[in-house]
């Protein structure tokens, strides 16, 4: 990545007299819920002078306040925890190109749309998880081999309606085609420990309680529990392994963190400024090492949770075209009986 380039459009940006007063700040409206992005805000204004305002609610909620503020939308950037919300905002109009060299430079083709709507700025691995005490069933390489039924209840898993799920199986889709994906959908649930309930952790915690043998889940929930304040949370984390799926072919699936620019940005320069600056070292770093979860850009690395995970290949499908198959994953899901 220039970082030159970002360091110039930053000190443009704090030059006294630039910016009209109301130009001072900028308005981001965020489905992402973590303590550590209050770093990545105050690093921004720290670096522009820009006061970040922040409008946090669930990804939809986002969606439809944009759209019904319409053209009085403070709006300038718009931030979710999956690419799938993303191509929905672009899809209603919601979102507008950055024409960003720097951007297009600095995160990869498969993590960004294709006509610069949103970027991706954080990735993790969507990977299977065992407790290394009783060892990684025998077999198991990639995500087709979860609906063998050699491993009948032994998958502890989130619902199909998560869209963690929706989109892991919206990139099974994008592989194999709609019937080989559907079948492998119903070997899954069937081979379901319990009742789909509970989020990631949840399904860490049932494998470390011998419930069930594997758990599919994010890396960046392990992470938060082997870096959490709680000897007992960092006693499981401890006891489970990592297995990071179809090395030997397209690679393991990622779900991404991602923005854009709001149709309406009142504060246009401001907010490509911003999302230049979530693909600066600083930015990368924050979201390493505040939140476990992959930086985008070639040169930042994990912290050293992940490091110790093991490097990995990526699915280079781009998230935003498994992001379209959302809507038929989810459904052939529920047809194939995964609740």
């Amino acid at each position: 990545m220039n970082r030159r380039m970002l360091l110039a459009s930053a000190a443009a940006l704090a030059a006294p007299g630039l910016l009209r007063a109301q130009d001072r700040s900028i308005a981001v409206y965020s489905a992402r819920h973590y303590d550590s992005d209050r770093s990545l805000f105050d690093t921004f204004t720290r670096q522009t002078g820009l006061r970040v305002r922040v409008i946090e609610a669930n990804a939809d909620q986002l969606i439809e306040r944009i759209r019904a503020e319409g053209a009085n939308s403070p709006a300038d950037i718009l931030i979710t925890v999956d690419a799938g919300r993303l191509v929905a905002a672009k899809a209603a109009g919601l979102l507008q190109p950055a024409r960003s060299a720097l951007l297009d430079q600095a995160i990869p083709a498969h993590l960004r749309d294709t006509e610069g709507h949103w970027f991706a700025f954080s990735a993790r691995a969507r990977v299977i998880m065992y407790d290394k005490a009783v060892g990684l069933p025998g077999g198991l390489a990639r995500y087709e081999d979860l609906a063998k039924p050699d491993y009948r209840g032994m998958i502890s898993v989130r619902s199909s309606s998560n869209i963690y799920n929706v989109v892991w199986t919206a990139s099974m889709l994008a592989a194999n085609g709609a019937e080989a994906t559907e079948a492998w959908a119903r070997g899954v649930a069937a081979n379901l420990s319990r009742p789909p309930q509970g989020g990631d952790t949840d399904q860490i915690r049932a494998v470390a309680a011998g419930q069930g043998r594997v758990a599919i889940a994010n890396t960046y929930y392990l992470g938060n529990l082997a870096r959490s304040a709680r000897a007992e949370e960092r006693a499981i984390a401890e006891r489970i392994g990592v297995l990071f799926p179809n090395q030997g072919d397209r690679g393991t699936h990622v779900n991404v963190s991602g923005a854009g620019i709001a149709r309406g940005a009142p504060n246009l320069a401001g907010a490509q400024a911003f999302l230049e600056y979530l693909a600066s070292p600083a930015a990368q770093a924050i979201f390493a090492d505040g939140n476990n979860e992959y930086p985008v850009v070639a040169d930042a690395a994990p912290n050293a949770f992940l490091t110790g995970l093991g490097r990995f290949r990526q699915d280079p499908v781009n998230a935003g075209d498994v992001a379209a198959r959302s809507a038929e994953a989810l459904r052939l899901m529920q047809r194939a009986g995964w609740r």
